[in-house]
């Protein structure tokens, strides 16, 4: 099946010989499950046959789940967790654990990613490193200098829009004999699968574009084959699951996600190509932009024709409190600190995404003070650009 069918039927209506299918899987609400014999729980807490014996192992709302993600990514499994960090803490852990306890991360990433790795792992003697991910040289004598056991990087990083090539990545982290880990929010399967270009294991925020609807905290993993049985190991020990409500949201948020997804790409591409021309606009990023430091990787990783839904942009002289009262004259644009719901948002980096990274590390990444990020939404382009540009123009 082609992406656009897989959202809507992966992972729904497994067929029981005998028993009515519903076309929707169900809320499973139930913690613990039992059976006939009580050998066949035996069995089953062993991991000896199929089933379901208590919900922090496994519960079928978020199996089904699981199953959907580990298709659309390619991957062998999937677990579904709590939030976004969740995922990536585990992701961190399951790739470290049998291997050299040091990271080498991108040096453009989500804020929070970097307080993880510096205030949670890094005091547990994890050797955290930090590089241009683009910059393939630089990553390679950083490998030299401090062989790492796992490699992280966004697909496409937040806020600048950054994209690193992913098919040498996997080449070097194979060869220092570190896992790949990429986070896969921004670009969701639709625009790029980093499992097919080599990586290890993905991340999502189900938070933003697969449930895609603002109602959802959840996050989701998706590994190959040698990495799964560690996530699932380490789920069972620590318990970072999430809710069969949430799986279920989540779930059914996936099956717009090729429709949603394709109009917010469309928007993002309409106001990346008017923003530049606008009288109190300094500088757009987008990575349809034919001057985007990496767009051989971008030509070479992304689906056809997409670019994501997400821009930034610097608002020409703007200081903290310009931006801010910029933010408070949207009228129809959501200031809010999230994205990839249906409506846009914008946020402001400095005071959310990467509040608590130093400014001095802020300025390293060219995260500057008059920056702003836009996730495009499903509303009319028109309407977007109407609502930016008056409050660009009343501050």
């Amino acid at each position: 099946m082609k992406f656009e069918s897989e959202v809507v039927h992966a992972g729904d209506r497994k067929r029981v010989p005998g028993q009515m299918v519903p076309s929707t899987t169900p809320i499973h609400l139930g913690t613990t499950y039992f059976y006939d014999s009580a050998a066949t729980l035996d069995r089953v807490l062993g991991d000896e046959e199929d089933g379901f014996c208590y919900s922090r192992y496994a519960n079928p709302t978020n199996v089904a789940l699981e199953e959907l993600c580990t298709t659309l990514e390619r991957g062998h499994g999937a677990l579904a967790t709590a939030s976004g960090m969740a995922a990536i803490q585990i992701a961190f852990q399951a790739a470290l654990i049998d291997r050299r306890h040091a990271v080498l991360a991108s040096n453009s990433v989500y804020g929070a990613t970097i307080g993880l790795l510096d205030q949670i792992f890094s005091p547990f003697e994890v050797q955290i490193a930090y590089v241009d991910i683009c910059d393939i040289a630089a990553v390679e004598k950083a490998i030299r200098n401090q062989p790492p056991g796992c490699i992280f990087l966004e697909s496409i990083s937040n806020p600048l829009l950054r994209v690193g090539d992913m098919k040498k990545l996997a080449a070097l982290a194979q060869s220092a004999g570190a896992a790949l880990v990429v986070d896969n929010t921004f670009a969701t399967p639709m625009l790029v699968r980093p499992l097919e270009l080599g990586a290890n294991i993905v991340v999502h925020s189900a938070t933003k574009y697969l449930a895609g609807h603002g109602d959802v905290l959840g996050g989701v993993i998706v590994a190959d084959q040698a990495h799964h049985q560690s996530i699932r190991m380490l789920s069972r020990i620590a318990g970072p699951v999430l809710g069969p409500f949430e799986s279920y949201l989540t779930m059914r948020g996936i099956k717009t996600l090729a429709l949603r997804y394709g109009r917010q790409c469309q928007n993002a591409f309409r106001l990346a190509e008017w923003l530049p021309a606008h009288p109190k606009v300094e500088r757009v990023y987008y990575c349809s932009d034919p001057h985007h430091p990496d767009v051989l990787n971008i030509k070479q990783s992304f689906a056809p024709g997409l670019f994501g839904a997400i821009l930034s942009f610097e608002i020409k002289d703007a200081i903290r409190d310009t931006v801010l009262r910029f933010m408070d004259r949207l009228k129809m644009v959501v200031p809010g600190t999230s994205l990839g719901d249906v409506h846009t948002l914008l946020l402001y980096p400095v005071m959310a995404s990467h509040r608590d990274v130093s400014p001095k590390m802020r300025e390293r990444m060219g995260i500057r003070e008059n920056l702003v990020r836009v996730a495009a939404g499903i509303e009319a382009a028109e309407d977007i650009m109407a609502d930016l540009d008056q409050a660009l123009r009343s501050v």
